[in-house]
C-alpha cells in the first residue's frame, strides 16, 4: 500500500530517532547528536550517530543511512509497509482505511488464518492424545525437546481419512475454507473430500507475522510416500516467498549480524534447538527473487548450506543462475558445504552447534562457487576448451543486471583465467623438467577462484616482499656487468622497471653512469672505473677472480653467473644472441610484475561506484597482462627448445672459456 507523505511526517513528529534506535541501541548525548556503537558492525569506538533535530541516523563504518522506518527495515528485517504499520501503532496515527474490495479479501484471509490456527491446535492435541505415540517416539528419536516441541507447535496427523474433517466440520468450518487452506483434497471424480495430511509429524509454516499459513508433514511410515509433504499454495502461502522461521530468526539475525539458510525446516529446528536462532529454510524450493530479497533483509551476505555430497553441490550450482541476477552492489551470498553425507541436524547432533561455527568459518564466497562449476564442467587444456570455458562464465555474468557488481564480476574472472592459463603452461613445462631458467613462476594453484586472482597473479614472477631480491634482478645485474652492450641496448627498459632490492636498485643508476658516461666496455673497466665501495656488490652480483696458491685460475670473472640460481646455461656455451633473448625475457617479467602492482592498486581503490575512465583503465591492465604473459611464455618455450638442444649435444663447454669469449667487448 502506498501511503501519502504527509502521514509519514506525522509519524515522524511524533516519534524520537532517538527513542527508536535506543531500544537496540545504546546511546549517550553528544551535544546535539546521540552516539553510540554501530548495530550494523561490530567495532569499540562509537561511529554511529543519531540526530533527532534532522530526523536521521547515521553510520560511518557502514555508511549506512536513514529514517525511523529505514531503521526498522534494516534492524528487524520488516518492509516498509510493515515499518509504517509498527510504528503508526507506537506513534498513535490511524493508518488510511483500505479500499472496499481489499477489506473483502483482508476479511477472507482472516477467516482463513482463523482454520489453520484450529488446525493447528487440532494436530497439536492429537500429538498429545493416545493416536500420537509413534509420532512421539519418532520425536524423540529425532532428539527433540519439550521446548522445542513447543516452540514450534509440533503435532501430528492421524491416520485417517477424515478425521481432521470432521474434527473442523463440528467446529463450523465449511469444506470451501478447508479447500481454500489447503487442508483436504477433493478427488476429480467427484468421491468425498479427505484430508490431506495422515499418519504425520506437523510443522505448522507461519509467515513473518507469525500466523500459521501451511504445514508441512514428514510420513511416519518407512515405506510412506512422499516423505515430506507441504500444503498447497493457497490465498495465504505462497512458497516462492516464504521463509520457514522467519519470524522467530529476524531478531536472532540482527544480534548474529548474519543469517543462515538451510533446505528443510527439521534442519532448522534442530539448529534452533542449539542456540542457532538466526536461522530460515527455504522449504525446499528453488531460490526465488521473492525469497532472495527476503534473505537480504535479514543479512547482506546470508549462509546458504548444502550437502558436502555430489547432490549437494549440485543444488548449490544451480542456485548461481537464480541469485545472479538479484545480485546488488554490498548484497551476496556465502556458500557453506556441509561434511559429505551429513545435514545440519545430523552434524549439531555429534558436535553441537560449536561444530556447525566450524563449518561455517569455512563458507565461500559466490564468485567460487561459480569458478569452482565453470572448471569442473569440462577440462580446459586446448585452445577450443579455453575458449569454451570464457564463452561459458561471459553468458554467466552476463546474468547480472546491476552493471556495477557485473563490472568487478567481469574483472575478477578476466584475472582468474589469465592467471589459470598462464600457470597451465608454466605446470606443463614445469613437468617436463627442462625449464631453462630457475627464476619465476611460483605455484599460484591451478584452481585459485576469481577471489583469489589477484593475489595469485602477483605470485607469477615470484613477487618478493619489499625490499628482497630476486633471481631476475640478480641475473640481470650480473649479465649487464659481464657484457655491458646488453645494459646498453635494453638501458630504457632496465631504468624504467623498479628492482625490488634497493642496493641492486641504485646500482643500475651507477652502471648507467659507468656504460654511458665513463664508457666502460667490458667487465674490466666495470670494475676499474667502479666505485672502492661497491666492490663488494660487484663481486657479489658478477663474481671476481679467484686463484690458487700456484696462479692457477680457480674461479673466472663472472663465475658467479653460471651458479644453478642464476645463469646456469652458460655451461652449454650459449650464444650472444640466446643471452640477448634471455636478458629481455627477465625484463619481460619484471615488467608484468609492475602491471600487476599497477592493477593492484587501481583495484584497491575501487569503492561502490566505478567510473567508466576507471573500468577502462582496469580492463586495459587486466588485457595487457594477459597479453605480456601470453607473449613471454612463447619466447620462454623456444628458448627451452634451444637449450634442450645444447645439452642434446651433451658437451659442456670450459667456463672460463665461455666466460672469457662473452667477456670480450662485442666490437673487438
Amino acid at each position: 500500500m502506498k501511503y501519502p507523505q504527509s502521514l509519514l511526517e506525522q509519524i515522524r513528529e511524533r516519534i524520537a530517532v532517538s527513542d527508536v534506535v535506543g531500544r537496540k541501541v545504546k546511546l549517550r548525548r553528544q551535544g546535539r547528536e546521540y552516539a553510540g556503537l554501530s548495530p550494523f558492525n561490530k567495532e569499540k569506538t562509537p561511529s554511529f550517530f543519531v540526530n533527532d533535530q534532522k530526523q536521521f541516523y547515521h553510520c560511518f563504518s557502514s555508511g549506512k543511512h536513514g529514517d525511523i522506518f529505514r531503521f526498522l527495515m534494516e534492524t528487524e528485517g520488516l518492509s516498509f509497509p510493515e515499518a509504517v504499520e509498527a510504528l503508526a501503532a507506537q506513534a498513535g496515527v490511524s493508518l488510511p482505511a483500505p479500499d472496499p474490495q481489499m477489506q473483502r479479501r483482508e476479511k477472507e484471509r482472516a477467516s482463513l488464518y482463523d482454520v489453520m490456527e484450529m488446525a493447528a491446535r487440532y494436530f497439536q492435541l492429537q500429538f498429545n492424545s493416545e493416536y500420537g505415540r509413534e509420532a512421539r517416539a519418532y520425536a524423540q528419536k529425532r532428539g527433540l525437546r519439550p521446548e522445542t516441541l513447543s516452540t514450534f507447535r509440533v503435532g501430528y496427523s492421524v491416520n485417517s481419512r477424515d478425521h481432521l474433517k470432521s474434527y473442523l466440520l463440528e467446529r463450523g468450518v465449511s469444506e470451501q475454507d478447508m479447500l481454500d487452506t489447503g487442508l483436504i483434497i477433493k478427488p476429480d471424480d467427484g468421491r468425498a473430500t479427505y484430508d490431506r495430511f495422515r499418519n504425520r509429524l506437523m510443522i505448522p509454516i507461519e509467515d513473518e507475522k507469525g500466523r500459521v499459513v501451511a504445514f508441512g508433514g514428514r510420513i511416519l511410515d518407512p515405506d510412506g510416500k512422499p516423505k515430506y509433504l507441504n500444503s498447497p499454495e493457497t490465498k495465504l502461502f505462497f512458497k516462492g516467498t516464504m521463509l520457514f522461521n522467519a519470524h522467530r530468526a529476524r531478531q536472532a539475525a540482527y544480534e548474529a549480524g548474519s543469517a543462515i539458510v538451510v533446505e528443510g525446516y527439521m534442519d532448522a529446528i534442530a539448529l534452533h534447538q542449539v542456540g542457532v536462532g538466526h536461522v530460515v529454510a527455504s522449504l525446499g524450493t528453488a531460490f526465488t527473487e521473492q525469497q532472495i530479497a527476503r534473505m537480504w533483509r535479514f543479512s547482506n551476505e546470508p549462509y546458504i548450506c548444502f550437502d558436502g555430497d555430489r547432490a549437494g553441490r549440485q543444488a548449490a550450482h544451480r542456485a548461481i543462475e537464480r541469485i545472479l541476477p538479484s545480485l546488488k552492489a554490498g548484497y551476496s551470498f556465502q556458500f557453506v558445504f556441509l561434511p559429505n553425507g551429513q545435514d545440519p541436524d545430523d552434524l549439531v547432533k555429534q558436535g553441537g552447534s560449536e561444530a556447525f561455527g566450524e563449518v561455517l568459518r569455512s563458507a565461500r564466497p559466490l564468485s567460487d562457487v561459480i569458478w569452482e562449476r565453470e572448471r569442473e564442467a569440462q577440462p580446459a587444456d586446448t585452445p577450443e576448451r579455453k575458449a569454451a570455458l570464457e564463452q561459458r562464465i561471459e553468458e554467466l555474468l552476463r546474468l547480472i543486471k546491476d552493471e556495477r557488481v557485473q563490472r568487478q564480476y567481469q574483472m575478477s574472472f578476466k584475472s582468474a583465467l589469465s592467471n589459470l592459463f598462464w600457470q597451465q603452461e608454466r605446470d606443463r613445462r614445469d613437468q617436463s623438467r627442462n625449464r631453462y631458467f630457475t627464476g619465476g613462476g611460483a605455484k599460484a594453484g591451478q584452481g585459485a577462484g576469481p577471489s583469489s586472482a589477484l593475489q595469485a597473479s602477483s605470485n607469477v614472477s615470484r613477487m618478493p616482499e619489499e625490499g628482497q631480491s630476486t633471481e631476475y634482478e640478480n641475473c640481470l645485474i650480473g649479465l649487464s656487468i659481464h657484457m655491458p652492450y646488453l645494459f646498453e641496448q635494453f638501458a630504457e627498459q632496465i631504468l624504467a622497471v623498479p628492482f625490488q632490492k634497493s642496493s641492486l636498485e641504485a646500482f643500475k643508476y651507477v652502471l648507467s653512469h659507468l656504460i654511458f658516461d665513463k664508457q666502460a666496455r667490458t667487465y674490466a673497466d666495470i670494475y676499474a672505473e667502479c666505485p672502492q665501495d661497491l666492490k663488494g656488490l660487484l663481486d657479489e652480483m658478477h663474481g671476481m677472480e679467484v686463484r690458487d696458491p700456484s696462479g692457477k685460475i680457480s674461479q673466472p670473472w663472472g663465475w658467479r653467473l653460471a651458479g644453478r640460481q642464476r645463469v646456469h646455461q652458460l655451461a652449454y656455451g650459449p650464444s650472444r644472441l640466446f643471452l640477448e633473448r634471455l636478458f629481455q625475457s627477465y625484463l619481460n617479467v619484471l615488467e608484468i610484475r609492475e602491471i600487476e602492482q599497477d592493477l593492484n592498486r587501481e583495484m584497491a581503490q575501487l569503492s561502490g561506484s566505478v567510473s567508466e575512465d576507471m573500468f577502462a583503465r582496469i580492463q586495459f591492465l587486466n588485457n595487457e597482462v594477459h597479453r605480456r604473459r601470453e607473449e613471454n611464455l612463447r619466447e620462454e618455450h623456444e628458448l627451452s627448445e634451444l637449450y634442450n638442444q645444447m645439452k642434446a649435444a651433451g658437451v659442456q663447454a670450459n667456463l672460463i672459456d665461455v666466460l672469457a669469449e662473452l667477456g670480450q667487448n662485442r666490437s673487438d
